[in-house]
């Protein structure tokens, strides 16, 4: 390929267009959410997760193969000592090849950085919080932090970001609750959107006993709102309601109950460089690899080749019995949220 040539996009064997990386800068995080971790978590070797410059020049070619969407993830990003810098580089890309650099976050740590985020260039952060109730939010994540989040999300509406609300929705914890999680959060003027729990990674419990398929939940607040289709997308899995009685807008995410695969416009880099054509599949290719080798830019193309290569249709989701292995053994901490 000679200089003038641009590079080929990032086009997997289903036709799809992948414009979406979600870059995961930790595997690290402050709170132990028990549908997501163990208590004893294990966290990677420092040596083993990829520097801020390689994170960076990974970043750079997949600008280059026509990603336009670059979330970071976690574990909590915002743990990362000098995670703010890469946030700086990334957002010095903006216009020139990247549309938007978005952040996903726990909020525990927000409020220290939402202004330097901001004038980075993020436009808009998804904050995880599941609950309103200090009580349950300390059960929820093993840590009494809800009033540090509040503080982050109050920090990064003042500086003028755009907040959506992830909430995952649990049957027989928050199930009843989430309609006034809703309604406090369109009353900000923040968006949320609700997420089926994910089999992914060995927890405490077992996740059957708190699935909530979202179908049931929407069914439920049909009955309290009025909800009707929206239009509005983010490139991402959720699809959206408008509700009249507040105002604002809700998003569903239905990885086992409505598999969202057939649009799917997204890849996942972990913190040690393994790229995941699918969260729920185990295909692979190694990135770190291709970054330390003799010929990184070469390497780093060849490997986003494969990733195309490989990336199934569909994941296979399923939480269909007590005692069942989960989807895949790594957790979302790992993978990246």
């Amino acid at each position: 390929m000679n200089a003038a040539t641009p590079p080929a996009p990032l086009v997997d064997g289903f036709d799809r267009r992948i414009t979406y990386l979600r870059l995961s800068v930790t595997d690290r995080c402050d709170l132990r959410c028990t549908y997501c971790m163990p208590e004893a978590m294990q966290f990677l070797p420092r040596k083993e997760v990829l520097s801020l410059e390689e994170l960076h020049q990974m970043a750079l070619g997949f600008i280059e193969r026509g990603i336009t969407k670059i979330r970071l993830t976690g574990g909590e990003p915002l743990v990362r000592r000098d995670v703010v810098e890469l946030v700086q580089a990334l957002g010095r890309k903006l216009g020139d090849g990247l549309e938007e650099l978005t952040i996903t976050t726990n909020g525990t740590q927000l409020a220290q950085h939402a202004a330097a985020l901001a004038d980075a260039g993020v436009k808009r952060v998804n904050v995880s919080l599941d609950t309103l109730d200090r009580a349950l939010f300390e059960q929820l994540s093993r840590r009494d932090r809800l009033q540090q989040v509040l503080a982050g999300i109050a920090a990064a509406k003042a500086v003028g970001l755009d907040i959506k609300i992830n909430a995952v929705a649990l049957k027989g914890l928050n199930e009843t609750e989430l309609p006034t999680l809703i309604e406090w959060a369109h009353g900000e003027g923040h968006d949320v959107t609700l997420i089926e729990v994910m089999p992914l990674g060995e927890i405490e419990g077992d996740r059957v006993d708190h699935y909530l398929p979202l179908m049931a939940v929407r069914e439920a607040l049909e009955q309290r709102w009025t909800l009707t289709e929206s239009t509005h997308a983010t490139g991402g899995p959720a699809r959206y309601v408008d509700v009249a009685e507040t105002g604002g807008r809700l998003g569903f995410i239905t990885p086992l109950t409505n598999n969202f695969c057939a649009g799917c416009n997204r890849i996942r880099v972990t913190t040690t460089g393994q790229l995941y054509p699918c969260l729920g599949g185990g295909e692979m290719v190694d990135l770190r690899g291709a970054l330390r080798s003799e010929e990184p830019e070469a390497q780093l193309a060849a490997a986003l080749d494969e990733a195309m290569r490989i990336k199934p249709e569909r994941h296979h989701f399923a939480i269909a019995q007590r005692g069942a292995d989960p989807a895949q053994p790594r957790h979302m901490s790992v993978t990246g949220g």
